[in-house]
């Protein structure tokens, strides 16, 4: 069976000056932050999320895929945000959305920053099981046997993870870049991540040079924190973030 691949989506408030970015996560897609999306927008919020290359596809197109790829995808979409006529622009990342925040922090203007559950370090061997996980749940949608599952698993293990050692190198040129990030920071963080280490997340609070800067950790939440028990919170929580920046209008 075809899976329909998820896509990008633009969210348009009815009026303001005031837009969002909303970031995926490595192996996710824009469906991750849509309800994120959707609160901000009756809220007056413009909202904006590319869909990564390699993405919502075969898992055999992830692997050659790499962190250029997405931040070109990333940089796209501010400047979609950017043609639509919209001068200030905050950005909420999910995971590597949330890493990918951080680097627009010190690359671009930005009002105002809010990574979620965002790594500074990467366990190879802990994503290299995410992402066979991943490929075994996409090959299952598929409606595929057991059997062939298994079969191509079987081969996709024996592809070399490029991708993983080109994120790595991504992590630590924001983790040595961090300082260089001054903008209102809202920094968000599962207290029982599954998939990265939540000290992280103190790291990032610490290091970033911003005058105004938060940090909330969520006990009930996974590590895909926008999907999980306290979302309405998180919505509310990173709404009322936005609210205290200082917008033009």
């Amino acid at each position: 069976m075809k899976i329909i691949a998820p896509k990008p989506f633009t969210f348009s408030a009815e009026e303001g000056n005031r837009a969002v970015l909303l970031l995926h996560g490595f192996t996710g897609s824009s469906a991750d932050v849509r309800m994120l999306g959707r609160f901000l927008q009756k809220k007056g919020y413009t909202c904006h999320a590319p869909q990564y290359k390699g993405h919502g596809v075969p898992p055999e197109q992830l692997v050659t895929t790499g962190p250029d790829d997405y931040w070109q995808d990333v940089m796209a979409g501010y400047d979609y945000l950017k043609s639509l006529g919209y001068e200030e622009i905050a950005v909420v990342g999910l995971s590597l959305g949330g890493v990918f925040s951080l680097k627009l922090g010190y690359t671009v203007p930005i009002k105002g920053i809010v990574p979620m559950c965002a790594p500074m370090n990467l366990d190879i061997e802990k994503m290299q099981n995410g992402v066979t996980e991943y490929a075994r749940e996409y090959k299952s949608r598929e409606k595929k046997s057991s059997e062939q599952i298994n079969e191509e698993l079987k081969h996709f293990k024996e592809t070399p993870l490029r991708t993983l050692h080109l994120l790595a190198n991504l992590l630590k040129e924001v983790r040595n870049s961090i300082d260089l990030i001054y903008g209102p920071t809202f920094v968000v963080q599962s207290t029982h991540d599954e998939m990265i280490n939540p000290d992280d997340a103190s790291f990032i609070y610490k290091n970033i040079e911003s005058v105004k800067k938060d940090l909330k950790w969520y006990e009930q939440s996974p590590h895909v924190i926008t999907l999980g028990k306290e979302k309405e919170q998180l919505h509310e929580d990173v709404y009322s973030f936005l609210e205290s920046l200082d917008w033009t209008k």
